[in-house]
């Protein structure tokens, strides 16, 4: 196995359009780091610049100790698993998984003992005679995991593999496949936009917007500490709640949201760091299980009140849907006894459960 390192790696096609704007990060020997982001964020195209499918512009691209900017996909001993299964229909299991064994001129024995050995380690064993048409989704997807598995790579590059599968499928393979890396302990670069994948699968994520890493992280770090407005409303499901205002010192630090004054508690570390943003503008976050619903206000816990619109029961939990004077909230709370839809509800929460960023740039402040 080797490290996949970008320094400054930048992707501009010839319409102008700038794809990757100086990509710097490092996916260590035997890590799974996940690039995540929204659609035409740029990490697809990243992948594809580690593949080699793709030109650099500019940067330097490393497997293990080689730059690799300039060399050929095939000579970069790497494997892709794309979206789409990619298998040949009129082929067996096992042909398509040694298929790329064969175009390497590999003898039938090392083939059949590299087939058998991924048939075991993916649960295909039963299967081997099969031709794709015959499996399910996540079989084939099962199938496409292990040609890459049976060429033994230095790096595995993964580019939304789970996408054509439904929810339940999706649930199963996210497992399969965090269990296939922690037994062979390859590297692995995985791309996807859904950030529950993200957040399961990585042991570090990179999140990419519009062409830019906005934070590299672990995945809880980058729940409990996003580096700015972007990360904070990405990543969570549901997302974080975000509060817009100004900034105000009376008796206290509020944020001033127009109708809405929102109590920010008295923490001395907290207003330390906010003084110089008294009186400006700035965003406050708080996530959905952050909001408690309260049966009366408290002298001593900072809360607000806002008009209960949806509940949505989804067995474990409730997700509440409110309406903040124009702005939505979403609470996530157990299952209990609540007001119905267009009733007032009072939500406490706690400040040190609160995130602050700065209006203007939508950096982290605290």
């Amino acid at each position: 196995m080797a490290g996949v390192k970008l320094q400054q790696v930048r992707k501009v096609y010839e319409n102008g359009h700038v794809g990757v704007a100086g990509a710097s990060f490092e996916a260590r020997a035997g890590e799974l780091l996940v690039l995540v982001g929204p659609s035409g964020c740029g990490k697809t195209t990243t992948l594809r610049m580690i593949a080699g499918l793709e030109s650099i512009t500019s940067g330097t691209l490393s497997i293990g100790d080689r730059v690799v900017n300039d060399v050929a996909p095939k000579d970069r001993d790497i494997a892709m698993v794309f979206q789409s299964y990619a298998l040949y229909p009129h082929m067996t299991v096992a042909e398509n998984l040694g298929f790329g064994l064969k175009l390497r001129g590999e003898s039938r024995e090392t083939i059949a003992q590299r087939v058998r050995e991924a048939a075991e380690l993916l649960g295909l064993n039963d299967m081997l005679d099969r031709q794709p048409r015959a499996m399910s989704g996540g079989q084939r997807q099962r199938v496409a995991l292990g040609r890459a598995l049976v060429r033994q790579p230095q790096v595995f590059l993964l580019d939304e593999p789970l996408s054509n599968l439904d929810a339940k499928l999706r649930l199963s393979m996210r497992v399969e496949i965090a269990r296939l890396h922690r037994r062979i302990g390859a590297t692995m670069v995985y791309v996807t936009h859904d950030q529950i994948e993200a957040m399961t699968l990585g042991q570090r994520i990179v999140v990419f917007d519009k062409g830019e890493i906005q934070q590299i992280d672990t995945p809880m770090n980058l729940y409990t500490k996003p580096a700015n407005v972007f990360v904070a409303g990405f990543l969570g499901s549901p997302a974080m709640n975000l509060l817009r205002g100004t900034l105000r010192r009376d008796s206290g630090l509020y944020l001033d949201c127009g109708a809405t004054r929102l109590p920010l508690g008295d923490d001395a570390e907290i207003a330390s760091r906010l003084a110089r943003h008294v009186d400006k503008e700035i965003v406050v976050g708080i996530r959905p299980e952050d909001l408690r619903p309260l049966d009366a206000p408290v002298a001593a816990q900072p809360s607000l009140t806002a008009q209960l619109e949806v509940i949505e029961p989804v067995g474990n939990e409730i997700f509440l849907n409110l309406d903040l004077h124009g702005v939505e909230l979403i609470v996530r709370t157990p299952p209990a006894a609540l007001p119905e839809p267009g009733s007032m509800l009072t939500l406490g929460y706690a400040p040190s459960a609160l995130h602050f960023f700065d209006g203007q740039s939508g950096q982290r402040i605290v």
